[in-house]
């Protein structure tokens, strides 16, 4: 289903607190058998939300980059991995993680959405959003931050409310 972004930017800015909190109750009790039920609401999620017609964590984020991705990356392009870092991203101090220079993603094709390095895309990319990481309770902060630039992300809580987990 196409993700109208406009809508979903109004959506967030209406129910991101509420929704960060009800995240912050399932992080501290969290129901039984979390992981099994977020691989069904996932598998829910993927019927409604398609990636390519929004793009919005390419366009408004940036990946964290290990050196295994960089190596690889940099291979891809057949770069060293110092020569794509100096081209390409920069060393997040604070965090201490390798990222993106610029937004949009460098790598993002703005006309159809499409990742121009998609098979050798960094490992954040390739698991985001992480809605059924094994262990979903250690993502809930990560979940509370993606809210806001994922559609998939916001659906998944949505569906936990609608089922009423607490």
């Amino acid at each position: 289903m196409q993700v109208n972004l406009r809508s979903f930017k109004q959506k967030v800015r209406h129910n991101q607190k509420a929704f960060k909190r009800y995240l912050g109750k399932i992080e501290k009790n969290p129901p039984r058998h979390l992981d099994k039920i977020a691989e069904q609401i996932d598998a829910e999620v993927w019927q409604e939300v398609d990636c390519l017609s929004c793009a919005n964590c390419c366009k408004s984020m940036t990946p964290t980059f290990t050196n295994k991705d960089i190596k690889r990356i940099a291979a891809h392009f057949d770069m060293t991995p110092n020569e794509f870092k100096e081209k390409w991203l920069e060393f997040d101090k604070e965090a201490g993680d390798w990222v993106n220079v610029k937004q949009p993603c460098q790598f993002l094709n703005l006309q159809n959405h499409m990742c121009s390095i998609y098979e050798v895309r960094p490992e954040d990319c390739a698991g985001f959003p992480h809605l059924k990481k094994k262990k979903m309770v250690e993502y809930i902060h990560v979940h509370q931050q993606n809210i806001e630039y994922c559609p998939a992300t916001y659906k998944m809580v949505e569906k936990m409310m609608e089922r009423g987990l607490k």
